[in-house]
C-alpha cells in the first residue's frame, strides 16, 4: 500500500541518485521537528523521539530501502548505514560539479540571480542550435529550389553560348561533300 501522507521532499531513491539532496533536506526536517540529534552518535534522547525520527525517515525512504533496513530501530543505525552505502557518491558528483561550474566561474558570477540569468541564456542558444540543426542536420544535402534556380541559368547561358555553330547550309567540310561533283 502506498503511503497516505504527504512526503515533506521527495524519497530517497535505491539508486541513490538523489542521495546528496536527500540529506541535506531529512537533516533539515529534523532538525525543525527538535529531532535532530537522534542521528548523531551516542545521543541520548528518549525512546519516543528515536521513533518519531525512525518514522519520518521510513516515509522518506524508497520501497526497497525500507525493506532492507526493515531490522533497524534506532534512527543513528540507519543513518550511518545509508551515509556508508551512498557516500561515496560525493568522490563522483562533486568533481563533475566543479568541472562544469568552472566555465561560469570565469565570467565572474558573484550572486545566484546572476548565474540563473546566464544559464537561461545558454539554455535558449541551445534551443536555437537543435532547431537550426533539426532543420538541417550536418551533411546534408542543400535545399534543391535554390539550385535549380542557379543550374536553370548555366544551361540557358551553355544553349545561347552554342547557337549559330555547327552545321547548316553551305558550312559543310567533310570528306566528299560538296567535292567533286558537278
Amino acid at each position: 500500500m502506498s503511503n497516505l501522507s504527504k512526503l515533506e521532499f521527495v524519497a530517497l531513491d535505491i539508486s541513490g541518485k538523489n542521495y546528496l539532496s536527500w540529506v541535506l533536506d531529512a537533516e533539515i526536517h529534523l532538525v525543525a521537528k527538535a529531532l535532530g540529534n537522534t542521528i548523531i552518535q551516542e545521543n541520548e534522547t528518549s525512546g519516543q523521539d528515536k521513533a518519531k525520527a525512525m518514522i519520518f525517515l521510513r516515509h522518506h525512504l524508497d520501497e526497497g530501502l525500507k525493506t532492507e533496513y526493515l531490522t533497524l530501530k534506532d534512527p543513528f543505525e540507519l543513518w550511518s548505514s545509508l551515509k556508508e552505502r551512498y557516500d561515496h557518491l560525493n568522490a563522483m558528483i562533486l568533481p563533475r560539479a566543479r568541472y562544469e561550474w568552472q566555465q561560469y566561474r570565469e565570467k565572474g558570477l558573484k550572486k545566484y540571480s546572476e548565474l540563473i540569468s546566464c544559464l537561461l541564456v545558454v539554455e535558449k542558444h541551445n534551443t536555437l542550435l537543435m532547431k537550426n540543426h533539426e532543420a538541417r542536420p550536418n551533411g546534408s544535402a542543400p535545399f534543391s529550389e535554390v539550385n535549380m534556380v542557379v543550374a536553370t541559368q548555366k544551361s540557358e547561358r551553355r544553349q545561347n553560348h552554342y547557337r549559330g555553330r555547327g552545321r547548316g547550309r553551305g558550312h559543310s567540310r567533310g570528306r566528299g561533300q560538296g567535292h567533286g561533283r558537278g
